[in-house]
């Protein structure tokens, strides 16, 4: 099949503790800017990807964002929700467990706390099958630049996305892939993977504060 997909890796829901994004908001996205897959990846949960993906299934693949000890994990075609919390080897395993596709979220950008010290990271990259090596919510391009010499030197593939906590951010980092239906064949495409990708305004940040403000405020 000579088909290429255009899959957006990296996206959250209003299931999410900073984010208002409506599940059909997504979709409608997804579908004006020719987005084939879209991984939802909620904060440590797949609540938000079930819903998404029960009104459209072929577009939409259960992931998640799972904060453990070390740093976040950016994972896809899930089964199961994966807790917080936990060692990122024992997450690791958890994810393995059930045949998902592992990456590593916005591994260098120490302005979030989910980044990754350099001994923690190198420790898993035996066990991950890519690194985010674009993530457009960056506030620094270095801290991309930064996950691509990593992923290089370690010879891992990347995966790009445009961690959308808003509908207008979806899309701003995508890759053109090969078809492919599971995470095995997933992780096969990713070496002839075409990346599209801008960093998103600064401004994209006061969305995700406002988000959880008015969460907290119930």
């Amino acid at each position: 099949m000579s088909e290429r997909l255009r899959v957006e890796f990296h996206c959250h829901t209003r299931y999410s503790k900073d984010s208002l994004s409506k599940p059909e908001d997504l979709l409608t996205a997804c579908r004006q800017r020719g987005i084939d897959r879209l991984v939802v990846t909620d904060h440590n949960t797949i609540t938000g990807a079930l819903a998404v993906q029960k009104l459209d299934p072929e577009r939409v693949i259960i992931g998640e964002e799972i904060m453990t000890q070390d740093g976040e994990l950016l994972a896809a075609y899930l089964r199961e929700e994966v807790p917080p919390g936990m060692p990122s080897k024992e997450a690791i395993q958890r994810l393995r467990d059930q045949g998902a596709f592992i990456s590593v979220s916005h591994p260098f950008d120490r302005m979030r706390s989910g980044h990754w010290e350099p001994a923690n990271l190198l420790a898993i990259t035996p066990l991950v099958d890519a690194v985010e090596t674009f993530n457009a919510r960056c506030l620094w391009p270095s801290y991309n630049v930064q996950a691509q010499a990593f992923a290089e030197l370690q010879d891992l593939p990347g995966t790009v996305g445009s961690d959308a906590h808003a509908v207008f951010e979806v899309g701003k980092a995508t890759l053109l892939l090969p078809y492919f239906e599971d995470a095995a064949s997933l992780k096969a495409a990713l070496p002839q993977g075409e990346a599209r990708c801008s960093l998103s305004a600064p401004w994209v940040h006061l969305a995700s504060r406002y988000a959880a403000w008015v969460k907290k405020r119930g």
